[in-house]
This record gives C-alpha cells, sequence and structure tokens, in this order.
C-alpha cells in the first residue's frame, strides 16, 4: 500500500517534487512556512491540483494529469488531521467519528467507540468539542481520519495547536499508535525536533524541491537538507534503552556507545526511546577528560567533516552502530588535526537533552513488517 506523489507547477508556489512512503511507515516533510509542504498534502487529498501531477496508492491512481485522472476527495480514501482539527462544534466526539465512515458500517457507534479508544479517549464518546481539551480534539479528529479506513494518513502540523506539555504526551501517543497501522503516514511539520521523534523517513522540502529524502542519519549528513532546516536544527538520533531512575532525578539509558545520564525520563526500565542530541550541544576530545561535570563522554572515531558556510564544521562521528554529531568551529577543528578514522570522545551534558527530546521509539505494524 506505498503512497507515490509527483507535482509540478508554477503557482500558487514553484514545485517540483517527488517522494514516496511505504506501508507502515510515518514519512516527514520537513521545511519552512511557504516552502510548499501543505501543497503537497493538499494535492494527495485531491483539495489541489498541480499542472502536472501523479498520485497512487497500492497502484490505484488517484492523480494522473496526463491520463486525465483526477479522483474527488470524496473517492480518495485518505485520512486527514487538519491543523485546526476541523471537529463539528455540534456534534459529540463519536458523531464526529461516526461523519466519516461510510454508509455502510455496521454498528457505526461500537466502531466509533473502538477508534476513540484506539486514540486514548476511552469515555469521553459523548463529549463535544467544546467540552475537551486541545490534545482531546486531536486525537478525536485522528479517530474521525481513520474512520475512513484510509490508504493513506496525512498529518498537517497536527501539534501546532497545543502547549508543550500536550504535544509531548501527543508525540508519544502517535507513537503507540503507529503499531495498529499499516497504511503510509506523512507528517507535514516545520519541526525538525517533532519529524526526528515520530517519523522512519525525512523529505526536506525548499522552495517547493525536495532537497533530501531519506533516512535521519542521511539527512543529516546532507549539506544542502542542513542548510534547509537551519543550521541550529542539526541534531542525531540515538537509540537507547531506559535501564534505571535515580533518586537524584536523573535516568540511566543504555546506548550504543555506552551509558547516557539524562534527567527524569519516563518509561519504565526496557523501555526503548530514541534520544535527540543537538549538535551545539556536543563538545569533542582527543582524549577522554577527566575532572568535568559532564556526565556523558561517548568514546567513537570521526566518520566525516562537512564544512558549512560560515566559521563552523559538522562532524560525524561514529559511536557504536550510530552516529553523534557535534558542530564546532573550522579553528577547532584545525586544532585537534580531525581527520575521519580518528578515536575521539563526545562530551554531552547531561542538561542538555530536553525533555521533549526523547521519545519512544516507533513500533511497526505486524501488518507493515
Amino acid at each position: 500500500m506505498a503512497l507515490e506523489v509527483m507535482a509540478r507547477a508554477q503557482a500558487p508556489i514553484p514545485l517540483e517534487a517527488s517522494f514516496r512512503a511505504a506501508p507502515g511507515e510515518l514519512l516527514a516533510l520537513v521545511g519552512h512556512s511557504g516552502s510548499g509542504k501543505t501543497t503537497l498534502l493538499r494535492t494527495i487529498a485531491g483539495l489541489w491540483r498541480p499542472e502536472a501531477a501523479r498520485v497512487a496508492v497500492d497502484g490505484e491512481v488517484w492523480l494522473d494529469t496526463a491520463a486525465g485522472v483526477n479522483l474527488p476527495p470524496h473517492r480518495r480514501h485518505v485520512g486527514v488531521v487538519f491543523q485546526n482539527y476541523a471537529l463539528f462544534p455540534h456534534m459529540t466526539a463519536a458523531q464526529n467519528v461516526i461523519a466519516a465512515m461510510d454508509r455502510g458500517v455496521r454498528n457505526a457507534r461500537a466502531e466509533a467507540e473502538r477508534l476513540l479508544a484506539l486514540v486514548n479517549l476511552p469515555g469521553l464518546a459523548d463529549r463535544k468539542p467544546a467540552q475537551l481539551s486541545g490534545g482531546q480534539q486531536q486525537r478525536v479528529a485522528v479517530a474521525r481520519a481513520l474512520a475512513r479506513r484510509p490508504q493513506a494518513l496525512l498529518l498537517d502540523e497536527p501539534f501546532s495547536a497545543v502547549d508543550r506539555a500536550t504535544r509531548e504526551r501527543l508525540y508519544d501517543e502517535i507513537v503507540a499508535l503507529r503499531a495498529h497501522l499499516k497504511m503510509p503516514v506523512v507528517l507535514v511539520t516545520h519541526d525538525v525536533n517533532e519529524a526526528q521523534l515520530l517519523a522512519d523517513r525525512m523529505a526536506v522540502i525548499e522552495k517547493g524541491c525536495v532537497v533530501r529524502e531519506g533516512s535521519t542519519a542521511e539527512v543529516m549528513a546532507d549539506p544542502d537538507a542542513l542548510r534547509a532546516m537551519g543550521i541550529r536544527e542539526i541534531a542525531a538520533m540515538l537509540p537507547a534503552i531506559i535501564v534505571e531512575h535515580g533518586d537524584d532525578g536523573l535516568t540511566r539509558l543504555d546506548a550504543a556507545a555506552g551509558p547516557l545520564i539524562l534527567p527524569a525520563v519516563d518509561g519504565l526500565p526496557g523501555t526503548r526511546v530514541r534520544v535527540r542530541i543537538m549538535a551545539h550541544d556536543v563538545i569533542l576530545a582527543r582524549s577522554r577528560p577527566e575532572g568535568l561535570s559532564a556526565q556523558n563522554i561517548l568514546a567513537g572515531k570521526v566518520a566525516g567533516i562537512v564544512p558549512g558556510t560560515g566559521p563552523g564544521v559538522i562532524v560525524h562521528v561514529r559511536v557504536g552502530d550510530e552516529e553523534i554529531l557535534a558542530r564546532i568551529t573550522r579553528r577547532a577543528a584545525d586544532q585537534l588535526r580531525l581527520q575521519p578514522g580518528d578515536a575521539v570522545h563526545a562530551i554531552v551534558k547531561s542538561m542538555s537533552v530536553a525533555r521533549d527530546h526523547v521519545a519512544f521509539a516507533p513500533v511497526r505494524s505486524k501488518a507493515a513488517q
């Protein structure tokens, strides 16, 4: 049930993009406002038709301008979650979900309650949107999108309308929901942290073009993609396992390069998480330093050095089977005489890893595996 998209247009913005999302995969379209992300989502949903385009899911063609095919939105099996959720204010949560179902669905009420439970809203079926929090409304919107039994699920900046604490909880719930989904999911976001925490792959969009599409590691190794996303957004994702919670408010995790000590991380010991470490928070040393307050010193080898347009460089450090990124000055790299293959130590302050930079690791649905 792969989703394949190609779109070209001159207006309202120049567009020259193509990408693919596999079954059960979450692909994040990342870019600044006005880059064309939402336009691409509207193209998939049938809400806008580019001058030249092709959209197909599992071999079923929804749009092919060359062949004269253009299915209307109601004939495309697609679920969409908008920024403002667009719930019917006079309907209950269950009624909003039922409104998206095909008319032939039996026991629609029971199916609505099942979907609401799936998005962690049991017992709230009879509440109207005004009686729900922003996070709860977002979950109703997801349940409604799933009620269409979609071949593809589209999320358009779905977390932008909620506060940070709610956003963190919703990240974990989306990750948990992924275990039940077999269709491709496309997330539009300008937040690189959000994309790295939730997505299997990323496509960086700039001025209507796909600058780079690939895994997080591949995207973060591409200088053009880094410049498009903004230098301060550069970070690496390290998979880890929660080991223990200390009485001092710190949590120990095991990563490929060794232990990580971070401020309290939610989750039981044995839980798999992903940790986003910002490149500008990493210091490099030739030898293992002593007498530092930093709790995390990871041994690795220089995998590559990517020069920037200013005084900085990005050093890719291989730690175990993963990579960590360090943004340092070119002068510092020259003073350390860094070359690919050199042994180094990456130093990360525990307090530099923000709470919302740790999330449960995505679980692929059994149907997609």
